[in-house]
């Protein structure tokens, strides 16, 4: 189309002005891709982070007679060399310190607390043997054991593992005669002995089974509860039946019962019945195992046991191996009356009783399936708890004086007991909700991790799965990627933390365990004691309430050296991440953009 002369008059009389009007609008699109640059930069993103007590440039490095907690100094920027991470992204060096003074090679921050330890006021209720965290985070990293070697890869080490790794004899001396652990050589062996195994753990399970033949191992039962389980044998030989055993015992001075039992390979963690619930959700376990676990089940008028009927599902069972069971003197007989005291008053009835050959009881207590019992009660104690809202709440929780509630479904009904195994592991949740949207939403979560760990996970981020054993999901869902994983010889502890979507006792319907955490704290496990962590969208929440480089640091406590973190976020998010791994000297690798591959080296700083 020609141009009038009008028009061209009009341009003329318009040249000046437009060109300065693109000049100023070329400045601001240089500004602003400066500044999306600048604030891409992980130096400046954690230089603004809202919570940054922990890393802030100006800080003193720590020095000789300083605290071993002392937030490490960021000296300066490196170029990224690491395959398949921008080219452009720069890494944070951080003047790493070895952990000193109280810090030794197993600490473990929220349990070895000593300050708040010495100032409690009461030990009675094993005050003392709950969770302290410090004030602080561990900004610090711990040194490995001397001679410290790459684990003993399962099978072969739920029968021996290297004396090194854990170098505590303690248990060995103490505990000889009945064969828990014995140090040979380099090893430390678990010929399978307990305190009630006098004929090996092998026995004492069938012994369990023919007390009572309605539990069928890997089958009606799946999972179960041990507790104060020593070295976890009776856990680990229940694998071979398809069961998953929560084991759980206090760090206390039979010494490193549980760094024993997941060196090993089985699945165990540090708790402690005392003041506060477990990390449990209600209603989750199968079945609850205690053989002379040291715990008093009248103290406090039965609240340990009330805690028990928590986490018990209804028509669960109590299986209790102990001296009260099949001793008449007078000590064991008081404590023996008193269980049934209780148990009575919680409609517990004994649907088993038996004593070994060599000499071992055993009573088993089932937990009701209706209400009925509890109506009738000439007596209304322990009452039954008040929950409005229906939901768990046992993270730092006061343990209960009454009788929590049977769960019962959407329309009022009873919840049923899941599927046999392995059909509950895909079938509905009897917890999940029946809502059509929700039950939409578990199928697609499954379908989803069912593919992506088929097609990404199995052989595309260079994983050696033949070398992992001992698995952590951070943020588990519904358990989808620990479900995808289930043909692998491997467990996964599923953590569903305190700020998520409460669907721990949807993963228990399923047929697997876990737990509830709030990552802004350090885990209740010793160092070196998982072979890959996985982290799916966490950090982004995570971020809103503390530190990142806080929950990096834990994951380098306990990961072992060689062992792999798998983060599937956001490219922003593995952007501010892979610069404080490199710090670390693990190698880092990105994948399809979307999924963070670190691995753990043994690198450890030079001592101060």
């Amino acid at each position: 189309m020609a141009i009038s002369a009008e028009d061209n008059n009009f341009f003329k009389q318009k040249k000046y002005p437009f060109i300065l009007t693109l000049s100023i609008l070329l400045i601001f699109v240089t500004l602003f891709l400066f500044t999306t640059n600048t604030t891409s930069n992980p130096l400046v993103f954690y230089s603004n982070l809202k919570h940054q007590p922990k890393l802030v440039p100006s800080v003193s490095l720590p020095t000789d007679n300083s605290d071993s907690t002392t937030t490490p100094k960021v000296q300066k920027k490196i170029p990224s060399k690491e395959q398949g991470l921008p080219q452009k992204e720069e890494a944070l060096s951080i003047d790493w310190k070895l952990c000193k003074d109280h810090v030794t090679v197993d600490y473990i921050p929220c349990l070895d607390n000593y300050k708040a330890i010495m100032a409690l006021k009461s030990r009675r209720h094993m005050e003392h043997r709950e969770r302290h965290c410090p004030e602080t985070s561990l900004n610090c990293l711990l040194p490995l054991p001397k001679g410290y070697k790459v684990p003993v890869h399962w099978p072969k080490s739920r029968d021996m593992i290297w004396y090194d790794n854990v170098p505590y004899p303690k248990l060995v001396e103490y505990k000889k005669d009945q064969h828990w652990v014995v140090k040979s050589g380099e090893y430390l062996k678990f010929p399978g002995g307990g305190t009630q195994f006098k004929d090996g753990v092998d026995h004492y399970i069938e012994f369990i089974k023919k007390t009572l033949p309605k539990i069928q191992w890997g089958k009606h039962i799946r999972v179960v509860l041990d507790v104060g389980c020593g070295v976890a044998s009776f856990g680990g030989y229940l694998l071979d039946k398809n069961v998953i055993t929560m084991s759980f015992a206090p760090k206390d001075e039979h010494e490193a019962q549980i760094q024993f039992a997941l060196e090993r390979g089985i699945p165990a963690t540090l708790s402690v019945i005392g003041t506060q619930k477990l990390t449990f959700p209600d209603n989750g376990f199968d079945l609850i195992h205690c053989a002379r676990c040291r715990v008093h089940w009248d103290a406090d008028g039965g609240k340990p046991l009330y805690e028990l009927n928590r986490v018990l599902r209804p028509g669960g069972y109590f299986a209790w191996s102990a001296t009260p069971v099949y001793r008449d003197d007078d000590r064991d007989q008081k404590v023996w009356k008193a269980m049934v005291a209780i148990t009575k008053a919680m409609c517990w009835k004994v649907v088993a009783k038996a004593d070994d050959s060599s000499g071992i009881g055993l009573v088993i207590y089932q937990k009701p399936t209706s209400s009925f019992c509890y109506e009738k009660r000439k007596e209304n104690n322990p009452p039954l708890c008040e929950n409005a809202d229906g939901k768990n709440s046992s993270w730092y929780a006061r343990l209960n004086n009454c009788l929590t509630p049977l769960p019962v479904d959407g329309n009022g009904k009873l919840q049923s007991w899941p599927k046999p195994w392995p059909q509950r592991l895909t079938s509905k949740p009897p917890s999940l909700p029946s809502d059509s949207k929700v039950i939409g939403e578990f199928n697609k979560d499954s379908n989803h991790w069912s593919q992506l760990v088929s097609d990404v996970y199995a052989d595309g981020l260079s994983i050696k799965w033949s070398i992992v054993r001992n698995v952590m999901d951070m943020n588990a869902g519904y358990a989808g990627f620990a479900a995808a994983l289930i043909d692998r010889p491997i467990w996964v502890m599923n953590v569903v933390p305190i700020d998520m979507p409460d669907t721990l006792s949807i993963i228990m319907d399923r047929g697997l365990i876990g737990m509830y955490h709030d990552w802004c704290e350090s885990f209740s496990t010793y160092p070196r004691t998982y072979d890959l962590i996985h982290a799916s969208f966490l950090f982004k929440h995570l971020e809103q309430r503390c530190d990142p480089i806080d929950a990096v640091v834990e994951i380098d406590r306990i990961l072992r050296p060689n062992g792999y973190l798998v983060i599937h976020d956001s490219m922003e998010m593995l952007s501010k991440l892979s610069p404080i791994l490199r710090s670390l000297h693990w190698s880092v690798t990105l994948h399809q953009n979307q999924f963070l591959v670190g691995r753990k080296s043994f690198w450890r700083p030079m001592s101060s």
